[in-house]
């Protein structure tokens, strides 16, 4: 992190601490140690504000009834829109890794009209408005009701502002890609 002085394990507080210890024993952590990589670098500076906002995040990302793909679709969406580096280069690859098109991710990466099929094409679609018009159009909206019902488009709508907070979060702290992560944005700083 470029804005904030590097924070290490070993000079969390108590409750810097229990933040990171459930953060690593929830889906995320799954077995492994996340460490302060991404926003929960930031968050652990203020765990009453990490805590409920990573737990949001995992019930977004594990909880809900959206398909995978959908889920990505919308998430490289917002990091693109946003420029968020961290959280397109670790969402490029889940999103292939779920099934989105290479092709169609990196035309987000450069700012161009992706090329969307079915389902993925409707939530770009209502993340896209959202982000540039701020609400979807009726056609869209009813499209996305046809496609994912009441609930999938709550989950949805929450799912593209909860990426939202991560990619301020990201940008406003200038939060740095870790080992082995391909900037998505390079000539941005």
């Amino acid at each position: 992190m470029t804005r904030l002085k590097p924070l290490t394990e070993a000079e969390l507080d108590d409750d810097q601490r229990a933040f990171l210890d459930r953060l690593n024993q929830g889906p995320r952590g799954a077995g492994r140690r996340l460490g302060l990589i991404g926003p929960y670098g930031v968050w652990a500076r203020a765990p009453h504000i990490g805590e409920p906002a990573q737990l949001l995040g995992a019930a977004l990302r594990f909880g809900t009834s959206l398909p995978e793909n959908i889920k990505e679709v919308a998430i490289c969406t917002v990091g693109a829109f946003h420029r968020a580096k961290f959280e397109f280069a670790a969402h490029r690859t889940l999103g292939i890794r779920a099934g989105v098109s290479e092709a169609a991710i990196d035309r987000l990466r450069a700012g161009e009209a992706p090329q969307f099929d079915g389902d993925e094409a409707i939530a770009h679609a209502l993340t896209d408005e959202l982000l540039r018009r701020h609400r979807p159009t009726p056609a869209t909206y009813d499209r996305a009701i046809a496609a994912f019902d009441e609930r999938g488009v709550v989950e949805l709508v929450t799912l593209i502002g909860y990426y939202c907070l991560i990619s301020h979060t990201l940008n406003a702290f200038e939060v740095d890609l870790v080992d082995g992560m391909e900037d998505p944005f390079p000539d941005e700083n």
